[in-house]
């Protein structure tokens, strides 16, 4: 059922006193004047306690009508919160059904970090919402821990390609419109539904074949060229990932180039979205596509109870970046580890992993030293056990949420009877503690090098990407 508890990094976000277990948006959107008239249908149900009242996150839109059960409900909607009384309290455990219609000019909610969520583009329009920025575009309890599966209906102008995460069930054209309808059966959080709205030319990436899963990019026609290229090695990184991770989680995987430049790329379920400027024929930024890949395991089916764990999600895809290097023939886990522990020892030593604060979960040290940590647990293991410990984290758990405390005694499990102490110093070290511990080192024979087969550029969120999604070329 998740976390019962609010998220102490946004306490404002969510309302622990119900969970959802399924959103079926109706949407139509107009990219010229950037308008979007909404129709939310939420099937909920009651927490231990009844409900006299409730709230959703939503923000600055005309509300039209709000039902609970088909009937009409009392609301307030001030400050980014739809706050609901039924016309009848809903009795504890009860499954209810929320109804919200909505329109008005979507925009970025305000945020730390800038702008996040629906952000109009010059031809088209984007969500990025980690970690909320879901209620700029629909109603929602916006807390990770709250997942649901997920109907999307979004009509727009014919020329337009409409992308999210779950599968295709059907695009209808009308007149001079077209409806596309998105199954996301998967369990969902809030901020990893994303979209894509834009004139772009469908890639597939995978041929259709028995057991092979479907991998599509959708991109400006320009670019598809460069595009074959730079994601040509897509397929074969979902195969290793397969066989280090388990079997990919969701339905099939999309890749979506919006024409504009991004600082970095954006992680949503079942899909992920890349500027311009990570499309440049040579595959500059190979290490962000397996970066982006990796969430799909490390985020977005296993997800985090509350964002203080964010380094489960970023240890783990800044580590999957490494593994590919290495599989691919360039600079082995053990020269990536040497560098990044080379540039956080010139770094301040205040970042506790698995707790670093609002102000810092997106700070470069977070990934860095995520990816250091799982390093380390590697060393400590022993490749076999490591390899196993990773493949049974992300199978046992999947669909599920987690916490740092379930990921230790998870590890422990695989660590042999006398290195059980050596486990918790481990954590304590790399998770809780703020010095740098000394580089983790695999023995020697273990992993190769060579040239780096992955490109430049970083993912952290700790640059000009949370000052606003686009940068304007």
């Amino acid at each position: 059922m998740g976390s019962k508890q609010v998220d102490p990094y946004f306490p404002d976000h969510g309302d622990p006193r119900f969970r959802v277990h399924r959103y079926e948006l109706t949407l139509d959107y107009r990219p010229g004047p950037n308008r979007l008239a909404g129709a939310a249908r939420i099937g909920a149900l009651a927490g231990p306690e009844a409900l006299r009242e409730f709230a959703l996150d939503l923000a600055e839109f005309r509300i039209g009508r709000v039902l609970v059960d088909g009937k009409a409900a009392h609301y307030t909607h001030r400050g980014g919160k739809l706050r609901i009384r039924p016309a009848k309290t809903l009795a504890a455990g009860a499954a209810f059904t929320v109804e919200v219609h909505y329109s008005g000019n979507p925009k970025p909610v305000r945020s730390p970090w800038g702008g996040l969520g629906w952000e109009e583009l010059t031809d088209g329009a984007l969500v990025a919402s980690q970690p909320v920025g879901a209620p700029s575009w629909y109603p929602c309890n916006d807390r990770p821990a709250d997942k649901a599966s997920y109907l999307v209906s979004l009509t727009a102008p014919s020329p337009y390609t409409v992308v999210t995460g779950g599968r295709l069930l059907t695009r209808t054209t009308r007149a001079s419109s077209t409806t596309w309808v998105y199954e996301q059966a998967a369990p969902t959080s809030s901020y990893l539904v994303g979209i894509a709205v834009g004139s772009l030319e469908r890639v597939l990436l995978v041929a259709p074949e028995p057991g092979a899963v479907p991998q599509s990019g959708y991109v400006p026609p320009v670019l598809v060229p460069q595009f074959t290229g730079d994601f040509g090695r897509q397929p074969q990184m979902m195969r290793f990932f397969e066989e280090l991770f388990g079997p990919y989680p969701f339905d099939e995987y999309r890749v979506v180039v919006v024409d504009e430049e991004l600082d970095v790329p954006v992680e949503a379920q079942g899909m992920a979205v890349f500027g311009t400027n990570h499309v440049d024929g040579v595959r500059g930024s190979e290490r962000l596509v397996a970066h982006e890949l990796a969430h799909q395991w490390f985020g977005n089916s296993v997800t985090v109870a509350d964002w203080r764990h964010i380094w489960l999600n970023e240890g783990f895809a800044k580590y999957a970046e490494w593994l590919w290097a290495e599989h691919a023939g360039g600079r082995s886990a053990q020269e990536h580890a040497a560098t990044a522990h080379r540039m956080l020892a010139g770094l301040p030593q205040d970042l506790r992993l698995a707790d670093p604060g609002r102000k810092s979960m997106f700070d470069d040290r977070l990934y860095e030293r995520g990816g250091l940590a799982v390093h380390a647990l590697r060393v400590a293991l022993g490749e076999t056990a490591f390899r196993r410990m990773l493949r049974d984290w992300a199978t046992g758990r999947r669909g599920g949420v987690v916490t740092t405390a379930d990921f230790m005694a998870h590890a422990q499990r695989y660590a042999a009877a006398e290195a059980g102490g050596a486990l918790v110093e481990l954590f304590d070290a790399w998770l809780f503690d703020g010095p740098l511990p000394a580089l983790p080192v695999l023995p020697a024979g273990r992993s190769g090098g060579a040239e780096s087969a992955g490109g430049g550029g970083g993912e952290s969120r700790g640059g000009g990407f949370w000052r606003g999604v686009v940068r304007r070329a």
